[in-house]
């Protein structure tokens, strides 16, 4: 191995006599920079910052629970044996299919109940929802987790022992498939940016866009990964459901186009 990524020895950060889990701190930070995006975006469409802030106070616990809750239904065994480890989202353990289910849902309804038509607020949303799911792949680092096969690429991760899955102690260096969406996260988030600036997307197009461009990337990361889930015929729970979502998010969004030509003649 001529180059390597180190994981970080620790995966919290002594702040006086306490100490800080990455992870959360990651999602904090993932949420505050999501409002802040959502904020401009939606401000320079002409809405009300107070709509985002309102929507935010309950779309992202709603994201939080749906996404622990997906994470208990598909990866129990992985779950702290304590009694409190089903609560311990520090420790790593959020679904992001829950996550997104459950919160876009909540979201709906506030807009709904403010009277503002979601569509539109969606599209605002979408590359900052990207966003913040890349600042949350930082804590997976601190966490040394969601790593994909072994590999020798200069860009490998060093793995410590006791994170290892079985199966896999004798190896050292892993695809750092938490980085590979990080990346792609960024990237996909500026392509929706531009989309929405240079080109006609009805909405909730962008959005649509959005589950079906992440989506698709987490087929490929899933083909890659090899922490412990669920298998149906030799592949992975969350990669027949990202080849879903992947379907479903093109066909939403042709259809959203396709109404917009038919309401336009």
């Amino acid at each position: 191995m001529i180059a390597s990524i180190p994981s970080p020895s620790s995966s919290g950060l002594a702040v006086g006599p306490f100490e800080v889990h990455v992870y959360g701190l990651m999602y904090v930070v993932g949420v505050a920079l999501a409002i802040w995006i959502t904020v401009r975006r939606w401000e320079a469409a002409g809405g009300a910052r107070e709509l985002v802030y309102d929507v935010a106070i309950w779309a992202f616990p709603a994201g939080l629970i749906g996404g622990r809750l997906y994470f208990l239904a598909t990866s129990w065994s992985e779950v702290p044996g304590h009694w409190w480890g089903p609560f311990a989202v520090w420790e790593g353990g959020l679904g992001i299919w829950g996550g997104i289910a459950l919160g876009a849902a909540v979201g709906i309804w506030r807009l709904r109940r403010a009277g503002v038509s979601p569509a539109p607020f969606m599209d605002a949303a979408a590359p900052a929802l990207l966003v913040a799911q890349a600042v949350g792949r930082i804590g997976n680092y601190f966490n040394q987790e969601l790593f994909g096969r072994p590999s020798s690429l200069p860009w490998a991760v060093e793995i410590s022992p006791e994170h290892r899955p079985t199966g896999y102690e004798s190896f050292a260096t892993f695809h750092p498939t938490f980085l590979y969406e990080l990346v792609w996260n960024l990237g996909l988030a500026a392509a929706l940016v531009w989309l929405g600036h240079h080109r006609r997307i009805r909405p909730p197009g962008l959005f649509a866009l959005y589950v079906c461009g992440y989506s698709a990337f987490r087929v490929f990361e899933d083909s890659l990964r090899v922490d412990p889930a669920h298998y149906i015929l030799g592949l992975r729970l969350n990669f027949y459901v990202a080849c879903a979502l992947t379907i479903a998010g093109a066909v939403w969004f042709i259809a959203i186009q396709r109404r917009d030509r038919r309401t336009a003649s």
